[in-house]
C-alpha cells in the first residue's frame, strides 16, 4: 500500500476544512482520565494542521456504547484535556455527531481551530460503515486525515467508506507506525515472538505470517494454558478458552513455539511453583514460573527482532506479575541497538510501564488488534 503522508503534501491541506479522525479511546473513571497517552501522541498531527491554518474537525470512539448516547461515554472529558493541552479557545465542543447543530458550529470557527465531535460510536452508522453516515460526517470538510492506527483494521464509517467523500491522507502517528511495524514485518533475524494473554485467535495470523522468520515463539499467560491442555496437561481450575484449545492442537506441530516449563499457582492454601506437568486438580495457574524466566530471557538476549503482545501472567496482582515485568525488563534492556523491540496492546503497554523502562522500547504500538492485524497481513479497511 501506498500512503500520503500530510508532512509531504503540505499543498493539498494547507488552510482546507480537515476531518481529523484519532484515537482517544481513553481509559476514564468517572470524568477523570487515567492513561493521556493517545491523546498525547497525537499532539504532533494537530499542531501541524492547527499550524498550517486548517479548520478542523476532530472525531473519536470511545468505549462501546453500541449506538446508543451513554453519559458515561461522552468525549466531554477527552474535549476538556484537549482544551487544556492546545489552549481552550483553539477547541469546541459540537456536542452532536453530525447535523444541523455541528453544521453551525463548524462555519464559526476558523483557521487554527477545532471542533471536536461527539462519541461517534453513539451513532449505529458507525460500526455498521454506513455511506450515509460517513457522508454526513464528511459534509463540511475538504480533506480527510487518519491518525487512528487502532481502529484501521475495522470497516468502519469514519475509517473506511469516509475515504470515497474525501481525499485522505495519513498523519505523522500513522506513518511512524506503518514504518516501525514494516521493520517488524521483515526483521532482522532471529526474530523472538513473545505471546501472552488469553485467546489465540486474536494472535494465530501473526504467527503464521512471521513463523519463517522467528526463531522461537515464547507463549506466556492463559495463553500458555490452552497449550497444556491440548497438550492432555491437567491445568486445574486455570482459565481456558475452548475454541483456543483447538487452535492450540494444530500449532504445536510447530517446533517454534517454547511453553512454559514451570508455573506461579494458587490454590485454598498456598502460592507455589510447579512444573507444567505437575498442576493439581484445586490449583490455578497465575504467573510463568523461574525456570522459565530464566530460558525466556536467554532466548530473548540474543534475538535481534522482539514483538510482544499479551501479558504473561495476571500482572494487575502484585502476586503473579514478576514473571511479566521481568521479561518486560529484559525486552526493554535489549532494545534500542542491540535489538529491534515492539510492542503493542493495552494490557501490555499498561504492565511495561510497570517496568518503568517503556522508553527504551523502540516501538510502542498505539494498536493492540490493529498492529495484530497488520503483522499477521490481514484486511487493514483503514489504509487500503
Amino acid at each position: 500500500m501506498k500512503l500520503k503522508p500530510i508532512k509531504e503534501n503540505i499543498k493539498a491541506i494547507e488552510g482546507r476544512n480537515i476531518f481529523l479522525r484519532v484515537d482517544f479511546n481513553v481509559p476514564l473513571k468517572g470524568k477523570k482520565i487515567l492513561d493521556e497517552t493517545k491523546i498525547i501522541a497525537v499532539l504532533p498531527t494537530i499542531r501541524f494542521l492547527l499550524r498550517y491554518k486548517c479548520k478542523i474537525i476532530l472525531a473519536t470512539h470511545l468505549g462501546e456504547p453500541n449506538g446508543k448516547k451513554n453519559a458515561e461515554l461522552s468525549v466531554k472529558p477527552v474535549f476538556r484535556r484537549l482544551g487544556a493541552l492546545l489552549g481552550a479557545s483553539r477547541v469546541k465542543f459540537a456536542g452532536e455527531i453530525v447535523g444541523k447543530k455541528v453544521d453551525d458550529a463548524f462555519k464559526k470557527i476558523k483557521g487554527g481551530e477545532i471542533l471536536m465531535l461527539e462519541n461517534l460510536r453513539f451513532d449505529k452508522g458507525e460500526e455498521k460503515n454506513d455511506k450515509k453516515f460517513a457522508k454526513a460526517l464528511a459534509k463540511n470538510c475538504e480533506v480527510y486525515v487518519n491518525e487512528a492506527f487502532s481502529v484501521c483494521h475495522r470497516n468502519h464509517a469514519s475509517v473506511a467508506v469516509i475515504r470515497k467523500y474525501l481525499p485522505s491522507f495519513a498523519g505523522l502517528l500513522l506513518m511512524d507506525e506503518i514504518t516501525n511495524l514494516d521493520k517488524a514485518k521483515n526483521p532482522v533475524k532471529p526474530l523472538v515472538l513473545v505471546m501472552g494473554g488469553a485467546k489465540i485467535h486474536t494472535k494465530i495470523n501473526l504467527i503464521k505470517n512471521l513463523e519463517k522468520h522467528a526463531g522461537h515463539i515464547l507463549i506466556g499467560g492463559a495463553l500458555a494454558n490452552n497449550f497444556f491442555k491440548a497438550l492432555g496437561l491437567s491445568v486445574g481450575k486455570s482459565l481456558i478458552d475452548k475454541e483456543s484449545v483447538l487452535l492450540a492442537k494444530k500449532l504445536l506441530r510447530n517446533k517454534k513455539i517454547m511453553l512454559p516449563y514451570d508455573v506461579i499457582v494458587a490454590n485454598k492454601k498456598n502460592i507455589t511453583v510447579r512444573l507444567a506437568d505437575q498442576v493439581q486438580k484445586d490449583d490455578i495457574i497465575y504467573d510463568i514460573g523461574p525456570r522459565t524466566i530464566n530460558l525466556y530471557s536467554c532466548i530473548i538476549g540474543d534475538a535481534k527482532t522482539i514483538i510482544w503482545n499479551g501479558p504473561l501472567g495476571a500482572f494487575e496482582n502484585p502476586h503473579f506479575r514478576h514473571g511479566t515485568v521481568a521479561l518486560g525488563q529484559i525486552i526493554a534492556a535489549r532494545s534500542r541497538g542491540r535489538a529491534f523491540g515492539v510492542v503493542g496492546g493495552g494490557e501490555t503497554l499498561e504492565a511495561l510501564k510497570l517496568t518503568k523502562m517503556e522508553h527504551y522500547v523502540d516501538w510502542i504500538s498505539t494498536g493492540g488488534g490493529a498492529m495484530l492485524a497488520y503483522l499477521g497481513g490481514e484486511k487493514m479497511p483503514g489504509l487500503e
